[in-house]
């Protein structure tokens, strides 16, 4: 069993920051790509940032110059800093990662919990 944990969120002003943190927890073998999603009310879940274990990184046009997504492979935690923030950043922000599992070294994609981020004008 595997869980990823997100912490973070809140209210903040425009032009304020956050990081967000994703924190795996489990039987876990190894993790590959990571990723930051969002959910706005009524809206479809859309990738944020994504970062695989070789280093590469992809954001959304929206947030490019603005969030930066890093990972520390041995806390097996993945952050999201996001600078700039702007009120159409408001969202439900979820982790994502592709992880092997012990001990039959299943390969599955996790999500977290969500953490809600508001950004007021």
């Amino acid at each position: 069993q595997v869980q990823l944990v997100e912490s973070g969120g809140g209210l903040v002003q425009a032009g304020g920051s956050l990081r967000l943190s994703c924190v795996a927890f489990g039987s876990i073998f190894s993790i590959n790509d990571m990723g930051w999603y969002r959910q706005a009310p009524g809206k479809q879940r859309e990738l944020v940032a994504g970062l695989s274990s070789g280093g590469s990184r992809n954001y959304a046009d929206s947030v490019k110059g603005r969030f930066t997504i890093s990972r520390d492979n041995a806390k097996n935690t993945v952050y999201l800093q996001m600078s700039s923030l702007r009120p159409e950043d408001t969202a439900v922000y979820y982790c994502n990662a592709e992880i092997v599992t012990r001990p039959f070294f299943r390969r599955q994609d996790y999500w977290g919990q969500g953490t809600q981020v508001t950004v007021s004008s």
